[in-house]
């Protein structure tokens, strides 16, 4: 028997800190009840991890297997290729008010519209590639708002290496990092190592005493192989 599925709506946000208007996908578990409070998963990429990823589709199996507790799923999608770069890059021109969007008002909005547990450790942002990178800057500048992050072979440079150094709550952010060992060559990149810098990353990570889970899995820096480790990401993250 399939499992019972949870809802997914198209909702149009409208930013003041970024000036425009985001389209959000919020899932809603099949069991959802107002009178429940639900941990946040907050997704950039959001259309690429709900379709590429299957993301829904292993949530409401997990759920339905009581593998994961009940969560409300939010995906943030961007407009095309110079968008994404603009808010999830380090040095993009938006990369600081989308993070700032993020924290001051999407939050307080899902807060107020869904019955969440309003506490840090109850609110995980994922991401791959630079969507992941932007997830853990975000998650690194406000660790009291977001508690979780999963790290899908995140783009990581010495801005990110140094946004770590300068961490000083490890204790309050719990961080999911895979990257595949065929990652040394990234042809959309630029043909940039990824593998190297992830490692330094997780070195980091261990040395400040960050709570982490890092896997290095065969293969490189695609969907077909990011789309198997979304379900595990929510094993461990969501138990």
């Amino acid at each position: 028997m399939p499992s019972p599925q949870g809802t997914i709506n198209d909702i149009d946000f409208k930013s003041n800190e970024l000036g425009e208007t985001l389209s959000l996908l919020v899932y809603l578990p099949a069991t959802f009840s107002p009178l429940n409070k639900y941990s946040l998963l907050i997704v950039q990429d959001g259309k690429d991890y709900f379709q590429m990823g299957r993301l829904a589709r292993y949530a409401d199996e997990l759920i339905d297997q009581k593998q994961i507790e009940n969560i409300i799923i939010v995906g943030i999608h961007y407009k095309n290729v110079t968008d994404r770069r603009n808010k999830y890059h380090p040095s993009g021109e938006q990369h600081q008010a989308y993070i700032r969007f993020l924290a001051h008002e999407l939050v307080p909005w899902l807060d107020k519209e869904y019955p969440t547990t309003g506490m840090g450790k109850g609110r995980t942002l994922m991401g791959d590639s630079l969507a992941g990178t932007v997830s853990l800057m975000a998650a690194l500048k406000y660790p009291n708002i977001f508690g979780q992050v999963i790290l899908h072979s995140p783009f990581v440079n010495e801005t990110v290496l140094e946004a770590v150094k300068n961490h000083q709550n490890a204790s309050l952010l719990d961080v999911y990092q895979v990257i595949g060992k065929e990652e040394t060559v990234v042809k959309i990149s630029n043909n940039r190592d990824f593998l190297t810098p992830n490692r330094q990353l997780h070195q980091l990570f261990k040395e400040k005493g960050f709570h982490t889970f890092y896997d290095e899995f065969d293969g490189g820096h695609s969907w077909k192989y990011w789309q198997p480790d979304v379900k595990r990401a929510l094993q461990k993250m969501f138990a």
